[in-house]
């Protein structure tokens, strides 16, 4: 089993920078992949970025791609998400989990909240 805990989020002002971080627990997290959601108030969560257990796949959605960046350390179990130029459209709750595969998630984090403003 995989703990995740997300840190990180805040409030940034629009076109700014935030990094987040997911410490997993767990010695085998180098075996799964990791993902990153999010979700706005009143609105479904959506998938932002995963990358596979190897590092090889990467994946981001359309409305990021170009200013997010997802990348993982397994020596320290941890899972990144570099936000660039950020938009108030990105504010959510961003929500790390870590799966058997890129579409498939088991375990998720409590979230950790970003706000941009304009």
């Amino acid at each position: 089993q995989v703990q995740v805990v997300e840190s990180g989020g805040g409030l940034v002002q629009a076109g700014g920078s935030l990094r987040l971080s997911c410490a997993a627990s767990g010695r085998t997290f180098s075996r799964y992949a990791m993902g990153w959601f999010r979700q706005a108030p009143g609105k479904e969560r959506e998938f932002v970025a995963a990358r596979g257990w190897s590092g090889r796949i990467t994946y981001y959605a359309d409305s990021v791609k170009g200013r997010f960046t997802i990348s993982r350390d397994n020596a320290k179990n941890t899972v990144y998400l570099q936000m660039n130029s950020l938009k108030p459209e990105d504010t959510a709750v961003y929500y790390c989990a870590a799966g058997s595969s890129v579409d498939e998630y088991e375990y998720w984090g409590q979230g950790t909240q970003v706000t941009v403003s304009s």
